[in-house]
């Protein structure tokens, strides 16, 4: 399956051909659906057959690989047979909107100093959890630096490594709880020019400007050593 979200995250729509048809969902020839993964959602969106008529895209999930969609359709509809032409199409504000909070996340982890351990991200809000023992965070400081970066309008940009270049830096990994995917020859990173780089699969925006303006929202214990950073659009 061709991943076309992987190298144009801004791509909206695309003509695809239905590979598998099953009671779990639609797996096509190639997708512009970026498939639940890393404390990212899954696209919603639809899928436009030959007759003109619409199936709606619910939720898009890892298949048995790193490389497999699967596109889950609402209840109760007649997906389609393999073969058929289809045009997908994603829920592009609410993608875009996951877009600029996971690069936001980014800056999180270059304002705070500690190892991540766990996080998700929604079209409203978002948050990081932190192993920070014995230390005092201040909302207000988070906040102006988080806007400083973003103000500043670093350019992003995905970049590959291979596995061996990986295993030789093992501190780009900031994430304790989900592991780079590896073993398949090569690791995508994302580079937030002068910030922030480590390994992420997800869908990012071309500019920190682009994130707009946010605002640390709770800063919650959740254990002795894990401190909860929630992050909220500013608008």
């Amino acid at each position: 399956m061709e991943l076309l979200f992987r190298e144009d995250p801004y791509l909206k729509s695309c003509a695809a051909t239905v590979t598998a048809s099953g009671p779990e969902g639609l797996r096509l020839d190639r997708t512009v659906f970026y498939p639940m993964g890393g404390g990212q959602p899954g696209d919603c969106g639809s899928l436009t057959l030959p007759d003109g008529s619409r199936l709606r895209v619910v939720d898009a999930v890892k298949g048995e690989s790193h490389e497999d969609v699967v596109h889950v359709l609402e209840e109760g509809a007649t997906p389609p047979a393999p073969g058929t032409q289809v045009t997908a199409e994603i829920d592009w504000d609410r993608r875009h909107r996951h877009m600029r909070m996971h690069t936001c996340l980014h800056l999180l982890c270059a304002v705070v100093t500690g190892d991540v351990t766990g996080g998700q991200i929604g079209a409203d809000k978002g948050r990081l959890d932190f192993n920070l023992p014995d230390t005092q965070l201040d909302k207000e400081a988070i906040t102006a630096e988080l806007n400083r970066l973003v103000a500043e309008d670093h350019p992003v940009q995905p970049r590959w490594i291979s596995d061996d270049e990986l295993a030789a830096q093992p501190d780009l990994v900031r994430t304790m709880s989900v592991k780079p995917p590896s073993g398949g020859g090569r690791v995508r990173l994302l580079d937030i020019a002068g910030v922030d780089l480590q390994p992420c699969g997800g869908t990012h925006v071309r500019q920190t400007g682009e994130i707009g303006r946010v605002r640390v929202g709770k800063i919650e214990n959740k254990g002795r050593q894990n401190r909860r950073i929630n992050i909220l659009f500013e608008e």
